[in-house]
Order: structure tokens, then C-alpha cells, then sequence
């Protein structure tokens, strides 16, 4: 597909179900990355490891039960490394269990156009009725480039520290030898074969493509590299961009209050109880109109009762200011606030029978469910919810044969145009001697800048962890720095950045 609108270029058994394997890991970490933004989480909030996830079969970060490590850490390791261990950890922690995040994941792909995906765990694992399609995961592979820019350049690195460890990338092979390739993410098990969800950009160009089935990486990364190169040359140098819209999807947060939404697309609306429906309400409104008539009435007694407003005295070409009339006293506030007064507790005397009336026959309300009964039905909510499938019986698909030697690509279309996110910048502190600073160059737009600083920041937290975001606009571009270091700690983040070929220079106070 073209990236920039979405369109497809060329198909060969595009909406075939198969197995995705590791590409499953995309999804999962765009859910965490919808976790992220939307407040729910942080990059340093800790997840638990369960037993479950510290015993999934390899690829593994190395994980151990009971143990806590943070949630950024474990989205290098699944995303570089393809660690099954850590994507079992984000779903169980987003969500409460794997089969839970799986009915997110699974209504979140319906939600972003992905109509032949279902979702049965978070890490890919071969398992029966977890399926989904090369047009779907081009899809996928393009949501996350444009949802999240801030995160997609994870999934062009080679390595990376993933706290226990530094891991290496499974896909370094394609993005070592294509020009341009970018990401995003390769998987494989025996059932799937070799596939891969790839990225890739020339100029102002970017083309989106996806393989099921290769036979080999070598097989795979040949096919890929051709789908690439036919994109490159068939689409338009100049194209206007149409970026997908927000997913109309909203994923309940782990919360000890449970507060009752709007239903979305996603969300069923619940059942209002009869008592709700028919005679308190009509009671009500009548209560509510007798009062109300009462009240017009009662002010317009209060109208008639009160002086009439003088006239203003005709204009007289010829007169003089000594023969003017003298102006009329207004009335007393007085008496009128008290005509009004009387008239208006006399109407709520008279409909206050009416009131009674209706009040007396109106239904006592429902009591609040306790805590545990509010969770089990939000559950019984969310799982109901993420099961609803658009146009398909999901749940009735077969599940999907074994791999033949056939290799499937797709592409798939994309939305209108996104409104822009809103950019917060931090500003710096002078307190506590933390008054140095580094400097990563500067950029063309804000975008770049904050995404430079965004990826040194997950980077080298460690060092940074006091550091202040900020970028700093002049007529030569965007400059993103980190500010409120200490002179060792800036020093020490720029020498490691200089090894990866990185610009960044220290700031003085």
C-alpha cells in the first residue's frame, strides 16, 4: 500500500486467514501505546510478572515470577526482540488476564478496519481460532506509524536495553540491507511460517507491505524487498497525505472506581430497568409542568401588579431645559419585590399539591451496587462488548489450516484526516544545582524534535530521569534539549549518544 493514503497497490490472497505469529506483538503494543497516551499507564510503571508469562516458550526476555519491571523495558524486549514473555506481561497488567487483553485487542481491530483478525493471546502463539490477514496487519503496520509516531522508531532498532538485558533486534537483517526500511516486524512458528510486516521510505514517498507464509528469512525478505520496490516505482511522487482517523474504540481502565459512559461503537448500550421507563418519568414531567405553568402565572401577576412604566415624554424641537417635565420616581424596589414575592409563593402553594402527587407515585430508586458487583458486571460488560464483530461470526470461523508454500501479500486503505495531538513542553528548574543541560541539534518541525527527544528519553532513563523536555524555536528550526541535569549525568548521556552516532552537545548554566 501507499503509507501516505493508504491505498492498495497490489494483493495476492490478501484476506486469506492465517496465522500472524510474532505480528501479533503489534497490536499489543499499540494497545500499550493507547494505554500511555490516554493516562492509564507510564513508561516507568511497573508490571507484575505472572507465572504464565515467565514460563512462555522462546523467544524470552528472561523474566521470573513475582518479579516487577517496568512497563518500557518490556515494550523494547516484544518489540525488538519479539520476547513472548514480555507481551503476556503488558496484556495481563493492561487488562487483568491474557483473555481479556485478547477481547481488547480483538475489538480494537475491528474498531481500526482490521475485519479478519481475531486475537487469542498477546504474543502470537499457534492457537486455534487466533487469525489474521496480510491486509489486515498492513493496516495494523500503518496505524502505528501514524498514531504513534512519537513510539514507531522502536521498531527500527537494531538492539536495545531491555533492563535485564540488551536484546537484538530479529529483523536487522532487512533493515541492514533495504534502503530506507524502518521497521516493523518479523514473527515466525511452524505453523505460520515466515512472515513479515515492513516498512519503508524514498523521499517524500513511503510504501506499507506485508508477507504470510515464506518459506525462509532469505525467501521472505526477497519477497518483501520486491513488493517494496514495485510500490516505490508505481506511486506518484506527490500525493496528498490522508491520515487515518481516531479509532472509535475506548478501553476501560483498571480502576478501583467504576464510573458508567456513554456507549460507544464498541460498548452495547445497557437495558434501563422498566421501573425507569414508564411512570416515574411521565410523573415527574407532569410535577415539572404544573410548576412551571404556576410560575408564568404567577409572574405575570406580579407584571399587572406593579406600577406602569412612565412613557418618555415627547421631544419638542422648541422647547427650552428649564420648561422640561421632572422626571418621574421610579418605583419602590420594595413594593415590587414583595408583589412578586406573594405572587410567586402563592403558585408554589397551588402546585405544590401537584408536586406531592406525582413525587408520591414515582419509584424508589435502585440501590448502587456494592463494589464486587459493580467489577463483575463491568467485566461482564467489557467481555461482552469486545466479543460484538461488525459483519462477521468470528467466533464460528474455522481455524486456520496449515501454511502452504504460497506467499500472500495485502495492503489495506486508510481514513480522513486526524486532528494534530497537543504538544506539552516542560519547563526547567534551577533548583538543586540540576542547571546543566544537553542539546540533540535542531529540526525542521516541532514533530521531529519532541520525537528525538522521546527516543533518547527511553533510551537513557537511567540518566535522564531528572531531565525536562523542551524545545526551543527560532527563526533556524526546533531545538530539542533536555534541561535540569547534573554535569555528570549530561556528560555521561552525551558520550554514549556520541558512540551511536547521535549529535548531542552539553549546555553549561
Amino acid at each position: 500500500m501507499d503509507g501516505r493514503t493508504g491505498k492498495q497497490i497490489h494483493a495476492q490472497n490478501a484476506d486469506t486467514r492465517l496465522h500472524p505469529a510474532s505480528l501479533t506483538k503489534m497490536m499489543t503494543l499499540y494497545m500499550a501505546f493507547t494505554a500511555i497516551e490516554r493516562g492509564q499507564v507510564r513508561l516507568d510503571t511497573k508490571f507484575t510478572v505472572s507465572t504464565k508469562a515467565a514460563n512462555e516458550v522462546p523467544s524470552r526476555l528472561g523474566l521470573r515470577a513475582g518479579q516487577q519491571i517496568e512497563l518500557r523495558y518490556l515494550i523494547r524486549a516484544a518489540a525488538v526482540k519479539s520476547a513472548n514473555d514480555a507481551a503476556t506481561a503488558i496484556g495481563e497488567n493492561l487488562a487483568g488476564s491474557e483473555s481479556q487483553f485478547a477481547a481488547q485487542m480483538t475489538a480494537m481491530a475491528q474498531a481500526l478496519g482490521m475485519r479478519n483478525t481475531q486475537f487469542r493471546n498477546a504474543n502470537g502463539l499457534t492457537q486455534s481460532g487466533h487469525f489474521s490477514t496480510a491486509r489486515d496487519m498492513s493496516i495494523l503496520g500503518r496505524r502505528l506509524f501514524y498514531d504513534f509516531p512519537q513510539y514507531y522508531s522502536i521498531f527500527s532498532r537494531q538492539s536495545a536495553d531491555a533492563g535485564i538485558a540488551t536484546v537484538r533486534a530479529t529483523n536487522r537483517a532487512f533493515l541492514s540491507n533495504y534502503p530506507g526500511a524502518d521497521g516493523i516486524k518479523s514473527g515466525y512458528t511452524r505453523a505460520a511460517g515466515f512472515n513479515l510486516t515492513a516498512s519503508a521510505h524514498r523521499g517524500s514517498k513511503r510504501i506499507i507491505a506485508t508477507v504470510f507464509g515464506g518459506t525462509s528469512t532469505a525467501q521472505r525478505n526477497a519477497t518483501i524487498a520486491k513488493l517494496l520496490d514495485m510500490g516505490f516505482g508505481r506511486v506518484p511522487t506527490r500525493v496528498r497525505e490522508i491520515k487515518p482517523e481516531p479509532p472509535q474504540y475506548i478501553v476501560a481502565r483498571k480502576s478501583s472506581r467504576r464510573v458508567a459512559s456513554a456507549p460507544t461503537a464498541s460498548q452495547p448500550p445497557v437495558a434501563r430497568p422498566a421501573s425507569l421507563k414508564t411512570q416515574p418519568a411521565a410523573s415527574a414531567s407532569v410535577a415539572s409542568k404544573s410548576l412551571n405553568a404556576a410560575l408564568n402565572t404567577a409572574m405575570a401577576q406580579a407584571a399587572a401588579a406593579a406600577p406602569p412604566k412612565p412613557e418618555a415624554p415627547a421631544r419638542q424641537a422648541s422647547a427650552s431645559l428649564s420648561n422640561s417635565a421632572r422626571p418621574i420616581p421610579k418605583p419602590s424596589r420594595s413594593t415590587t419585590a414583595s408583589a412578586t414575592d406573594g405572587a410567586v409563593k402563592a403558585a408554589l402553594a397551588e402546585s405544590s399539591g401537584a408536586a406531592a402527587a406525582a413525587l408520591t407515585v414515582s419509584a424508589r430508586p435502585v440501590r448502587a451496587p456494592g463494589r464486587d458487583s459493580a467489577s463483575a458486571s463491568v467485566a461482564a460488560a467489557s467481555t461482552a462488548s469486545a466479543a460484538v464483530q461488525a459483519d462477521l461470526s468470528l467466533e464460528a470461523s474455522p481455524k486456520p489450516q496449515r501454511r502452504s508454500e504460497t506467499i500472500v501479500a495485502g495492503q489495506g486503505t486508510g481514513g480522513g484526516p486526524e486532528p494534530k495531538p497537543t504538544e506539552k513542553i516542560a519547563r526547567a528548574s534551577s533548583s538543586g544545582g540540576q542547571v546543566w543541560g544537553i542539546s540533540l541539534g535542531r529540526f525542521r518541525t516541532r514533530e521531529q524534535a519532541n520525537e528525538r527527544l522521546i527516543q533518547v528519553a527511553m533510551q537513557e532513563n537511567e540518566l535522564l530521569q531528572d531531565g525536562l523536555r523542551h524545545i526551543r524555536e527560532s527563526s533556524k528550526g526546533y531545538e530539542a534539549t533536555l534541561v535540569g541535569l547534573s554535569q555528570s549525568d549530561a556528560t555521561g548521556t552525551c558520550a554514549k549518544l556520541a558512540q551511536q552516532n547521535y549529535r548531542c552537545d552539553v549546555t553549561s548554566p
